[in-house]
């Protein structure tokens, strides 16, 4: 059994710091929403507190998923932040989708207080967050690594270092890179079997089982015909990971025209008041062209 710290209670770190506990961890968690501390707390037997720093004392690993990179400094830094309250050699594991450059800032001040930094971003949204069945992208030290890795067992199907500091981060940006051409092409197969006058789940039924089977079509295509799209990642933060692939891309020299063309289809999709619908509602924008 480890102390445990688990800042962050949304869709992904509620059931992720659940899971912990039901691995016998000791467990505090911190969130923004003291109310949501408070009954997560109520509900799984652990502790919770009202600021970073305090959520973290005598902790040997302190676990973090927030919103983005201006979140993940403000539980880092500061003097009510978590490497304020950290003891050296306590390792801390950001869950959080950011960009490669606030990943290397935090390593290079936590390093300077004697902690361990390991990017650890996950993928499998919010079900696999429940079902303990995440992957999970990991950069860092090696040492850091292989102490955290029985720790973020407790909710993952797949777990591996990629490489140094950032590796994880930038595999997940691969992981979203690949994700939005995937549902662009679901959407337009769908849209096209509809306008075509075929039935959407035979179709599927057949195409599924061939090449173009993924499991966004295994997971997402019944909801989308149904036009349902409160079923997982939303709008607003799909938009936010692809504009750090973008940026990415533009530091390494990569080219990628299909995943610009489709972060700017997601952004009509919020002008249609689409920002909190999951990403599959793709489609809709495609409905609406006609």
């Amino acid at each position: 059994m480890a102390k445990l710290a688990f800042l962050g209670l949304g869709v992904m770190g509620y059931p992720m710091a659940g899971h912990l506990v039901k691995k016998g961890h000791d467990v505090t968690v911190y969130n923004r929403t003291a109310a949501k501390a408070e009954a997560w707390a109520a509900e799984h037997g652990g502790q919770w507190a009202s600021t970073p720093k305090e959520a973290v004392e005598g902790a040997d690993f302190v676990m973090a998923c927030v919103g983005n990179d201006d979140d993940l400094r403000s539980v880092c830094l500061g003097s009510d932040g978590a490497f304020a309250g950290m003891k050296r050699g306590a390792v801390f594991v950001d869950h959080t989708t950011v960009s490669a450059k606030v990943t290397a800032e935090l390593f290079a001040a936590a390093k300077e207080l004697g902690l361990c930094f390991v990017d650890a971003p996950i993928s499998g949204g919010q079900a696999g967050a429940e079902n303990g069945q995440l992957s999970v992208m990991c950069g860092g030290d090696l040492p850091a690594y292989e102490l955290a890795e029985p720790i973020i067992d407790a909710y993952a199907k797949l777990c591996r270092r990629i490489g140094g500091s950032g590796a994880g981060q930038m595999t997940k940006m691969c992981n979203q890179i690949a994700i939005a051409g995937l549902v662009q092409g679901l959407s337009e197969a769908l849209h096209f079997a509809d306008k075509a006058g075929l039935d959407g789940r035979a179709v599927v039924e057949v195409i599924s089982q061939g090449a173009a089977g993924s499991w966004q079509m295994a997971n997402r295509y019944e909801t989308m015909l149904d036009d349902h799209f409160d079923h997982g990642f939303a709008v607003d933060w799909m938009r936010k990971d692809l504009g750090i692939c973008l940026d990415a891309a533009d530091e390494v020299q990569a080219s990628l025209p299909v995943t610009a063309l489709v972060d700017q289809f997601y952004k009509d999709v919020q002008k249609m008041g689409g920002g909190r619908w999951d990403t599959s509602s793709l489609i809709k924008r495609l409905r609406a062209l006609g």
